[in-house]
């Protein structure tokens, strides 16, 4: 990848929020898990579809912080409508682990 300014990755908003619903996603074409994620007061509430199903259980992400991009235009998933893009990185197989901060902070807190 090339190089970007500095005002480029300024314009990509990375917040933390904590995981306060998860279900299973069937109707997706891969496997998917629906989360809601609480950003704080300034963003609220917003909703996702994540393929993380190698490494999570919906029922164990409930309070779990993650990170996510809030400022993406919301997209259509199936029957779902996913507001925030959920950040992780692929283990040595290709699945997905989430990223989060290793203590916990504020809903909200933008990524510096």
């Amino acid at each position: 990848m090339g190089e970007i300014a500095f005002d480029d990755f300024m314009k990509v908003d990375v917040r933390v929020g904590t995981v306060i619903r998860a279900e299973p996603f069937p109707e997706a074409r891969t496997p998917a898990i629906k989360l809601w994620i609480d950003f704080g007061g300034e963003i609220g509430e917003r909703k996702t579809s994540a393929q993380i199903t190698v490494h999570y259980e919906p029922e164990a992400l409930v309070g779990r912080q993650v990170m996510a991009v809030v400022n993406f235009p919301p997209r259509q998933i199936g029957p779902f409508m996913s507001e925030v893009l959920v950040l992780g990185l692929p283990d040595e197989t290709g699945a997905i682990v989430l990223l989060s901060p290793d203590q916990p902070v504020p809903d909200g807190g933008r990524m510096h």
